[in-house]
């Protein structure tokens, strides 16, 4: 069958099992060449071609209900649901999303992104189709590090206390974005070593009813005995404890294997979890081969060799610039320690690790714990460092109230990809910390205008004793790569400027301050004086610079790479009715109030405006007014 040709998955309902191999490997071929050209999840759907054929010809999609958990591994999915021929423009401004998308098509029934929601988003369809009387199947797909996610556990709790049906396929590579951790990792293992149990067990009673004359009373305890080879055979027997019928493991490359295991599910009442095996980036040597994580999702690479085709500015990734400069201070200050929930390659902190395994706890897709148990470190006297990204730290955020803030304990929230992080959607723009953070008491934020800055910030976030501290920092590249050492403190609060003049000032951080300067400098050629402000505290504010800028009366333009509802220029705004000020003219720049989908970051920018050539717009628009005025 010509993979171009599917437009739906019903076209591959009577494949033989030739025929579905030769199409594995043609999507495998696909796959491999065309996200060499765009990047994405290379190694996530090289390892489920298998497992989404299987799938799409043993149920009827729509009608039956695919949740793909995370949703990075939903390309096959897509590509036997009619979209082959957009993935050209996966990821990219107003092409294919790269994660299950509603509106692209019918059969994207749950948008996903972060993990662990497909069982709680399943369990709600199940009863839903109950409460109905509906008839169809709902197949939540979950990886096994998004089973180290407590959501997950929770709906499992749930789902096993119901006993809705549902068949549950737990997708199990032993990697998620980085090898996974924890006791949930160790229990997966002993299962993978184990015999399959179920098939085991059912066969047992099968003969034990055939044997002449003792056959009746020795099947009357046929279900005890069941019972006692669940602990026999198979370690822990977790999931049936929890009320699951447990099937497998099943080799996820075998269409024999996949297709019994799946028949047999179906034929079953209750909720069902078919345990299986796969192979991250089967078919990729690179990929296959990968035991860090590195083609869990790439840019654009030379098939040959899996070299990288580099593109966009060079330069040490910013998640670098921020953990060698605390590696480097964790030499000399014992109390630093350093919490990921399963972020240790994206934020790059292996070279900690590596420096200091005692010091360096990954505690699994798990957000809210991660956050806790810095609030524990921190009653302790020591300096908990929490390296997370700022969609994930949603996930988080009673904890962030309850444990932290409201304790006002010494934790350093050091938020990775804060602003949009462009190919990955909405879903990873971090726009919206600012607004869930600044509203909290003892919460202090700030963000560098470049990397000697970001040093500065993390040694100033060290130092203080006075509650919590947010370091953000974008994705990508920092400009400039300063030296380790020679550390200041930055004065709490304080604001530095950039530029002078004395039409309009601009109040900006981080990755908007090169846009503004470069705006200031073009409207100087015009007569028009701009003075630029790096307000890198966004919480506090420089109470004294904001006075003097209150008695000049000037007119003030906040530039934000973040949701302008709730953020520093809702901060700007608020000052000056809490201080009494009187209000000078005041207009922000930022992201509007929609949630921004995926394309370069470029691309996005343009979007919502945020451009030197907008800026300059904006100033004009502002300073001839207020001139007339004066």
């Amino acid at each position: 069958m010509d993979l171009q040709s599917i437009e739906h998955p019903s076209q591959i309902k009577h494949l033989s099992r030739d025929e579905l191999i030769k199409l594995s490997g043609d999507i495998r071929s696909f796959l491999i060449n065309n996200l060499s050209e765009t990047g994405g999840h290379l190694g996530p759907n090289l390892g489920v071609v298998e497992l989404t054929l299987a799938l799409h010809q043993e149920f009827d999609s729509p009608n039956d209900k695919f949740l793909w958990d995370v949703g990075h591994q939903a390309y096959v999915h897509k590509m036997l649901t009619g979209r082959t021929n957009q993935f050209s423009t996966l990821r990219q401004y107003q092409g294919l999303c790269g994660f299950p998308k509603r509106n692209e098509s019918e059969h994207d029934i749950w948008e996903t992104g972060h993990s662990s929601t497909s069982l709680s988003a399943a369990m709600g369809m199940a009863i839903a189709r109950d409460i109905k009387q509906e008839d169809h199947h709902v197949v939540p797909v979950i990886g096994d590090g998004a089973l180290t996610g407590g959501m997950a556990l929770e709906a499992l709790n749930h789902i096993g206390h119901e006993q809705k049906n549902m068949i549950v396929i737990l997708n199990d590579n032993e990697m998620s974005i980085a090898p996974n951790v924890g006791a949930m990792h160790n229990m997966l293992a002993r299962l993978r070593s184990g015999q399959r149990y179920n098939w085991v067990k059912d066969e047992l009673e099968f003969l034990l009813k055939k044997i002449p004359t003792v056959g009746g009373r020795i099947a009357n305890t046929a279900e005890r005995i069941k019972d006692s080879m669940k602990y026999l055979v198979v370690p822990g027997m977790f999931f049936e404890e929890l009320g699951f019928t447990y099937y497998g493991p099943v080799d996820g490359h075998s269409y024999d294997d996949l297709f019994k295991s799946i028949d047999y599910a179906k034929k079953t009442e209750g909720p069902i979890i078919i345990h299986v095996l796969t192979t991250k980036g089967k078919g990729y040597h690179p990929a296959e081969n990968d035991t860090v994580g590195t083609w869990h999702g790439v840019g654009p690479y030379k098939i040959e060799s899996g070299e990288s085709v580099k593109k966009g500015s060079s330069g040490k990734a910013w998640s670098k610039v921020i953990s060698d400069s605390l590696m480097d201070l964790a030499k000399t200050d014992e109390r630093i320690v350093a919490i990921t929930p399963a972020m240790t390659v994206g934020s790059k902190l292996e070279d900690f690790r590596k420096a200091f395994p005692d010091r360096l706890f990954d505690v699994g897709i798990a957000e809210q714990h991660a956050t806790t148990v810095s609030a524990g470190l921190a009653t302790q006297g020591m300096k908990p460092v929490l390296s997370i990204y700022s969609t994930f730290l949603q996930r988080g955020y009673d904890q962030v109230i309850h444990d932290v803030c409201r304790q006002n304990l010494n934790v350093i929230f050091g938020i990775d990809r804060a602003g949009l992080v462009g190919a990955d959607g909405e879903t990873h723009q971090g726009v919206f910390d600012i607004s869930f953070l600044r509203d909290l008491p003892n919460m202090k934020i700030m963000m560098p205008k470049d990397a000697k800055e970001g040093q500065n910030m993390v040694y100033t976030a060290v130092q203080n004793d006075d509650g919590p501290m947010a370091l953000r920092y974008p994705r990508g590249n920092a400009s400039d790569e300063p030296k380790l050492g020679d550390y200041e403190s930055i004065p709490l609060g304080s604001w530095e400027v950039l530029k002078d003049g004395d039409d309009l000032v601009i109040l900006t951080f981080g990755t908007m301050i090169p846009r503004a300067l470069e705006a200031a400098n073009s409207l100087e050629k015009e007569g028009i004086s701009v003075r630029v402000i790096n307000a890198r505290f966004i919480k506090p504010l420089d109470h004294d610079l904001m006075h003097q800028l209150a008695q000049e009366k000037l007119p003030i333009l906040t530039i934000e790479e973040h949701a302008l509802q709730g953020g520093f220029g809702s901060a700007v705004l608020e000052f000056f009715e809490v201080e009494k000020l009187p209000f000078p003219y005041i207009s922000r720049m930022g992201i509007p109030d929609r949630f921004i989908e995926h394309g370069s970051v470029d691309d996005l920018l343009e979007e919502v405006g945020l451009t030197v050539e907008k800026i300059e717009q904006e100033v004009k628009e502002i300073v001839p007014t207020q001139r007339k005025r004066a």
